[in-house]
Formats: structure tokens, C-alpha cells, sequence
């Protein structure tokens, strides 16, 4: 074999590993875009179905926040309502662990404001009235002689506009109202939005913020009503609930708080430690009398520290766990004193005395006229912005 043909064959053989390579890195390449066009499926998602016209022929949506877990949040656009919300025990079994209706009529009622965003303020006004530098106000009465969660007409009881958002880890239901100004006797023009957001660690976060163009009060919170057992037939007696809070806001005969904030240290309203919520709760105490159980604003410690851990909820049978984060100072715990068997319930029967509470994270109640109280004031210019996370897991 001569050396002309030997330098052919390897020259050859050169040109075909060259080529080769070529190709193969052509197929990497292929590989990778193939990879980066390829756009993940969201892993919590919204979806949208009519509720339901209002007795004003309003259209009513229903949207359920869904994570990959399978925990799903319903909420209408009527009053920002939660009217169902899944949640796993110890044996991942899914149930609706909140209070609520199955149809849009009996919400459009709703005297026990079940599942709602509350607004403009949360909690009680005494006599309806405040002042607001040098101008008295005069809101509606709608419990006795004082003023309740935004009044006759509140945020519970309006149509909000809703939009979508999602990302790869989340998605959100936005809702915004614009209250005008004078409405339910408040001065100025607020803007709202609520967001409500569901991740994959079975985390609900409601979050709100609100402009004005006058001088005006603002306290929204959010009003569910919790049964972690998932059986609406069941109390809520046994659940086993931690507030963190050395101190409480007591409160007269119609509930409006005296001005006074008192230990909770050797009283039924020490929850600094865990216990069953109904442990004390009959026990031979002015302000339990007063609210008929629990129906009390505790003062959260560590305020400065913005978003903390202001409670949780511990059902044994099935291992639920529910934990309240907010940046408010306050609590509102409710544990449904005025339930009375005549409210129909979503699987059949009616709610019973104590099948529900409620952790309401607030601003005290009657702020606007107790000066000692953290302000509830919100300016032109300014951004109320607030946060509470609801959390499950299990043990």
C-alpha cells in the first residue's frame, strides 16, 4: 500500500469523525431548544363557573384556587366570600373544613357574614359615630345601638370585579370595589383590592390595600368559619387553640371595648398556651358572659415584628393543623355563639350551637374613638396595606 493511498484513507477517515461530531453536536443543540421551549404546566391553577344572579340581576362568578397537592379554595365575587375550602387530615383525605351555603341567595342575608371579606371596618363603632379632625361622623347601626363590619351594606354584600393571576408556584384571585365616598356614612372615595393567593404549601394568603381621596377609617379583615374536623355536625369545642397574646381587649355590655387592655394571665382568655377552646369557656367570667363564649380582640405580642405567628388550631381526630400569620395587632377569635340550628348547611341539616370559629386578624374594635388604640387613619396619598397567611398542615 503506497503512501498516497494510506494519507487518502486517513484523510477520509478524518472527514468522518469531523462530520460526526457535527451531527452530534447538532443533536445536543436540537436537545436543548427542545428543553427551553418547552414551557412547565402551572402548578396551581384558577378556574372560573357562574354562582348565580343577585337579587339586582347581578352576575355572580365562583373561582377555585387549586394546588398540586389538591387543596382548593372557592370564592364568589359577592362579598369576597370563601364558600369552600379542602383541606387533607392525616390520611391526605381532603374536606371542606369551612362554614358556608351551597347557592348565592342565602348570602345575599348572611347574618353571620360566613366566609366574608369585611368592610370598611371590621368589628364594632360604638353608637355608629367617630370623629375625624374636628368632623363627626354618623355610620349605620346594624348590631343594637352600634356600628358592625362595615354596616348594613358593607364589603360583605357587594360585587367586586375580579382578575386572574398566576405564576409558576402560585395563583391569585384579585378583587377590587371602589366605595364611594358618604357610603355607609365613610367619608372618601377607597379604592380596594383584595388578593388572595394559594401556594403548594397549602398556604392561603389574603392580602389587602386601599387608597382614599379624603381623610378616612379603614380595618378589613376576613370572616371564615373554621370546622377542621370537616363534619359541619361536629363543635368546635375540642379544638385545641393558641393565641399568642399576653393581653386582651374587654370589652361592655353591647361588646364595645372599655378602653382598658387587660392580662389574660389567670383568666379563661390564657390561650399563650395551648388548649381545647370549650376547656373554659362556660367557666363564671363577666366577659364571657358578656360575649356568650368567646367574642373577644386579644392584643398580639411582638407587633413590631410585622408578619408572625399570631395563633393556631389543633383538631386530634384528624391531625389537622391550622396557623394564623398576620402584621395586625389584633385577633378577633368567634366561636359561634349565635349559631342556632336554623342556618341551613351545605351537606344536609342546619349549623349547630359552636360548629364554627373564626380568627379574625384586625385593628381593636372601635379604634376611631379609643385614642389610645393603634390608628386606623388613613390618609390621601397614603397605602393601607395589610396581610394575614392561613396555613395547613398536619400531625
Amino acid at each position: 500500500m503506497n503512501n498516497t493511498f494510506k494519507k487518502g484513507i486517513y484523510t477520509f477517515a478524518l472527514l468522518g469523525v469531523a462530520l460526526l461530531s457535527v451531527q452530534c453536536k447538532s443533536d445536543k443543540k436540537k436537545a436543548v431548544e427542545d428543553v427551553v421551549v418547552t414551557e412547565p404546566t402551572p402548578v396551581v391553577t384558577i378556574s372560573k363557573k357562574p354562582f348565580g344572579m343577585t337579587s339586582d340581576s347581578i352576575a355572580v362568578d365562583q373561582y377555585t384556587l387549586k394546588n398540586e397537592k389538591g387543596m382548593e379554595v372557592s370564592i364568589i365575587t359577592f362579598g369576597g366570600i370563601i364558600t369552600h375550602w379542602t383541606a387533607p387530615d392525616k390520611d391526605n383525605n381532603y374536606k371542606d373544613i369551612v362554614l358556608g351555603y351551597e347557592t348565592l341567595a342565602p348570602y345575599e342575608t348572611n347574618p353571620t357574614f360566613f366566609g366574608a371579606l369585611i368592610g370598611r371596618y371590621g368589628n364594632r363603632i360604638a353608637k355608629g359615630k367617630f370623629s375625624l379632625n374636628g368632623e363627626e361622623y354618623t355610620l349605620a347601626t346594624n348590631d343594637g345601638p352600634n356600628h358592625l363590619h362595615g354596616g348594613k351594606k358593607g364589603f360583605d354584600k357587594v360585587v367586586w370585579t375580579a382578575s386572574e393571576t398566576q405564576t409558576d408556584s402560585t395563583a391569585s384571585l384579585v378583587l377590587t370595589y371602589l366605595s364611594k365616598d358618604m357610603e355607609e356614612g365613610y367619608p372618601g372615595n377607597l379604592d380596594t383590592k383584595v388578593f388572595y393567593t394559594l401556594n403548594n404549601n397549602n398556604e392561603l394568603e389574603v392580602a389587602y390595600e386601599a387608597t382614599t381621596d379624603k381623610p378616612t377609617i379603614v380595618n378589613l379583615t376576613q370572616h371564615s368559619y373554621f370546622n377542621l374536623t370537616g363534619d359541619e355536625s361536629q363543635t368546635i369545642l375540642d379544638h385545641e387553640l393558641m393565641i399568642d397574646a399576653d393581653q386582651l381587649v374587654p370589652v361592655d355590655e353591647t361588646l364595645i371595648p372599655t378602653g382598658e387592655l387587660t392580662d389574660v394571665a389567670g383568666t379563661p382568655f390564657d390561650f399563650r398556651t395551648a388548649k381545647p377552646i370549650g376547656q373554659d369557656i362556660n367557666a363564671e367570667d363577666t366577659q364571657l358572659k358578656r360575649g356568650l363564649g368567646y367574642d373577644h380582640c386579644w392584643v398580639l405580642n411582638n407587633q413590631d415584628e410585622g408578619m408572625r405567628l399570631a395563633a393556631s388550631a389543633y383538631e386530634k381526630t384528624s391531625g389537622r393543623v391550622l396557623e394564623v400569620y398576620t402584621d395586625e395587632p389584633g385577633i378577633q377569635l368567634y366561636t359561634g355563639n349565635f349559631l342556632d340550628g336554623t342556618l341551613p348547611a351545605k351537606n344536609g341539616g342546619t349549623y349547630g350551637h359552636r360548629t364554627g370559629f373564626c380568627l379574625e386578624t384586625e385593628h381593636y374594635p372601635d379604634s376611631p374613638n379609643q385614642p389610645e388604640f393603634p390608628s386606623v387613619t388613613l390618609n390621601p396619598g397614603e397605602t393601607y396595606n395589610t396581610t394575614t397567611i392561613f396555613k395547613f398542615t398536619t400531625k
